[in-house]
């Protein structure tokens, strides 16, 4: 399925084709990566090819001939991708985003891909440490690539050790302008907010209070199922944004606090602290570990730090909901500093500056829009310290 997503100077042609996993993929965690594409498609003369599925014969066989073979041109000779989309137009710049890295052979459904892009780039949202133990990841087609842009920051150097490719760290982000709650904020009428994974302590602790408490709600999951699929990405971010913009507290901890199998122990920012913030409220919980989340959460109280496992979470609201003020300073602050940094287009900038590619004007156009929303709250309280 190619989407023609451009959105100016449709006379010069699009200088960005987008390859997403939309069109097969439909987890909950992967619409954040939807929305990135989409303001992608916004900001650029970009085109939009989501393959309606991954192909797996073909797939199969690929990597069989190349595990046998070594060689990429032999693999996709032997492998019968369809040719789903032959590109008339050249591009400045490819950019594949998907959530694993097993998933960059749907290249091979765009035949002459590698005559008409310039640059190439993937943004592998999640890979853990544990997976490069599996020998056949070094034999995924990173090689088709120039640039590799990781979701976790802890496996840069690995991708850069096995690929030989330049790699960078590209942190979850967010639509700032759609998840900010001002110039006119709702009431926060839902006391605490928690979704996806959480400490069962600590939800038992909530629930408890919300069943004594008639005037306490507490929102949560009740779906108990990880791969929980969505019909429209657009609809559960959208949803999301007004959940959390009528939240006063919000608990989040690192990227998969529970699957230490998976993870090995790493930590990585997971995009519940991102999306918090954006929407304004007071965030509670456990940072992940290390020098990554103090340098993009580099502000004052961004997070109210609480061992989930060890203390009682309804203590420290208690003790917050005594100090308003403080409060409300935490939550205009986590606003403006998301406006000013944490927007996916200033991760979409870290891409352009690789290639040194010029941004296009709506990208300076939205740039100043953040800044303007920005000053905006924070003029609102010229006491709050930034």
């Amino acid at each position: 399925m190619l989407i023609d997503a451009s959105v100016e100077n449709r006379e010069n042609g699009p200088r960005i084709l987008v390859v997403s996993v939309r069109g097969f993929r439909f987890q909950v965690a992967n619409c954040i990566l939807y929305e990135f594409e989409d303001i992608i498609c916004e900001l650029e003369r970009a085109k939009l090819y989501a393959p309606t599925q991954e192909f797996n014969l073909a797939r199969r066989l690929y990597r069989l001939a190349k595990y046998t073979t070594g060689s990429v041109n032999i693999a996709s000779s032997i492998a019968p991708f369809p040719t789903e989309v032959l590109l008339e137009n050249e591009y400045d710049l490819l950019f594949v985003v998907c959530d694993n890295p097993w998933q960059l052979h749907l290249l091979e459904t765009v035949k002459n891909w590698r005559d008409k892009c310039r640059h190439k780039a993937c943004y592998v949202m999640e890979t853990w440490k544990l997976n490069f133990d599996d020998w056949r990841l070094a034999h995924e087609p990173f090689k088709n690539f120039d640039h590799i842009f990781a979701g976790t920051a802890h496996c840069v150097e690995t991708y850069s050790d096995v690929t030989g490719l330049p790699a960078n760290y590209l942190a979850p982000g967010i639509d700032a302008l759609k998840f900010c709650p001002y110039p006119n904020p709702p009431q926060r009428l839902i006391d605490v907010c928690c979704v996806g994974r959480r400490p069962e302590d600590t939800h038992q602790s909530l629930f408890q209070r919300s069943q004594e408490d008639e005037n306490f709600f507490y929102y949560y999951d009740t779906v108990n199922n990880k791969n929980l699929h969505v019909a429209n990405p657009r609809e559960h971010r959208a949803k999301l944004a007004k959940l959390l913009q009528r939240s006063r507290y919000n608990i989040a901890t690192h990227a998969r606090f529970d699957a230490l199998s998976e993870t090995g122990g790493y930590q990585e920012i997971g995009s519940r602290y991102f999306e918090a913030v954006a929407a304004g409220t007071v965030l509670i919980g456990m940072p992940p570990m290390g020098d990554v989340f103090p340098q993009y959460f580099d502000w004052e109280e961004p997070i109210i730090k609480v061992n989930l496992f060890e203390q009682d979470v309804l203590e420290v609201i208690q003790a917050l909901d005594a100090q308003p003020d403080k409060v409300e300073s935490i939550r205009r602050r986590n606003v403006v500093n998301t406006l000013l940094k944490h927007d996916w287009v200033y991760r979409w900038r870290q891409v352009l500056a690789a290639f040194d590619l010029e941004p296009s004007q709506a990208v300076l156009e939205r740039e100043k829009c953040l800044q303007e929303r920005a000053h905006s709250v924070k003029s609102t309280d010229m006491s709050l310290a930034y």
